[in-house]
């Protein structure tokens, strides 16, 4: 396998970062503490991490000030404010990039499209009518663009994407293997005990600098659009449903389900295993922690959970009882029962005050 090689100065330059040591150290990669030998470059994330940094093999390593002051005065450094911000800047310099152009003799692409003479077309691509692909954008094989779809720049499709329902992507998306964007939302209007498909007329609408991960699908809108705002970033396995408005640097992990016509604010985090109801509102900057249910409105900031945490089997068993035994006892009775509880727990917390 072929290296790049830089210097020690090279990479601190990149970084904005202070350069201790030897400047002219040849890096050939990143590498964890552990795995490090003396041509890689790690990066030590905070205190917990300075035993295995003060052992580790890497020829040079990424600290805060503070972090400095704990570690060998003879090592080679690049002090930064934020070494996990410097460690993802440095990824991209290291990370292979895809180089070739051009469109691949397998390709099938009508005639009206308009494809930019810097992008990439893989084997087998099917590109429909009047479709955009805009300059430096990589499609893989295999992948299936439909009629009417426009891809900005600088955008990556990997292989088996299917991207329909005249949907637009913005500037630097990246669709990882097997997602489907624009497909059918899922509407159906019940009558007389049978299902009735409903036409989804709307379309998807993905902004800049998007990342979504594999086997994920995003529906088009019934009418209006799904959105998806700049700088969103979705996992593998996330099902977003039509209609649904994502705001701003919204995060998204895996296996998580977002029901039709959500809309979540900007800076938000859902974590692994969500699920999210239909047609509820979701502030801007809310965390929901891993498998967290959302049933209702959530209208202020915050971090938010539902569920139970993990038990030994046992302890899980006797705390579902005891929800059980609780659910039977009307409301008045458990508030009472705390607000006793609250009164001895004031008054023990004045007892111990006085004794001191």
């Amino acid at each position: 396998m072929n290296h790049s090689v830089f210097t020690l100065q090279d990479l601190a330059r990149l970084v904005q970062g202070e350069l201790l040591g030897q400047a002219d150290l040849n890096l050939i990669g990143l590498a964890s503490l552990d795995q490090a030998q003396n041509t890689h470059l790690g990066f030590v994330n905070g205190d917990k991490y300075l035993s295995q940094a003060k052992a580790s093999q890497a020829g040079a390593l990424i600290v805060t000030q503070a972090l400095l002051e704990q570690l060998p005065k003879e090592g080679n450094y690049i002090v930064v404010a934020n070494p996990y911000l410097a460690f993802a800047i440095l990824t991209h310099v290291f990370e292979r990039k895809h180089t070739k152009r051009g469109i691949e003799s397998t390709a099938q692409i009508d005639p009206s499209a308009i494809i930019s003479d810097t992008a990439y077309i893989g084997h087998y691509v099917v590109i429909g009518e009047h479709c955009v692909i805009g300059d430096n954008t990589i499609i893989q094989s295999h992948a299936k663009i439909d009629d009417f779809v426009e891809i900005g720049k600088n955008c990556f499709i990997d292989s088996h994407v299917t991207i329909t329902g005249e949907s637009h992507l913005g500037d630097r998306v990246r669709v990882h293997a097997n997602s489907v964007i624009g497909s059918e939302g899922f509407g159906f209007a019940p009558y007389q005990g049978k299902w009735h498909r409903i036409a989804q007329l709307g379309s998807v609408r993905i902004g800049d600098d998007v990342r979504i991960g594999s086997n994920t699908s995003i529906d088009r809108g019934a009418l209006d659009h799904t959105i998806l705002e700049n700088g969103v970033i979705i996992d593998n396995l996330v099902q977003v449903a039509h209609n649904v408005k994502i705001g701003a640097g919204t995060a998204i992990a895996a296996k998580t389900a977002v029901a039709g016509s959500v809309t979540i604010g900007k800076n938000c985090i859902i974590g692994g295993g969500s699920a999210i109801s239909g047609h509820l509102n979701i502030a801007d900057n809310v965390t929901l922690t891993g498998m967290s249910m959302v049933t209702n409105n959530i209208s202020e900031a915050g971090k938010y959970s539902s569920g139970i945490g993990l038990f030994e089997n046992q302890k899980w068993k006797r705390t579902v009882v005891r929800l059980r035994q609780l659910a039977d006892v009307p409301l008045t009775q458990v508030v009472k029962k705390l607000d006793h509880m609250q009164t001895q727990i004031e008054s023990l917390e004045s007892t111990l005050k006085l004794r001191k």
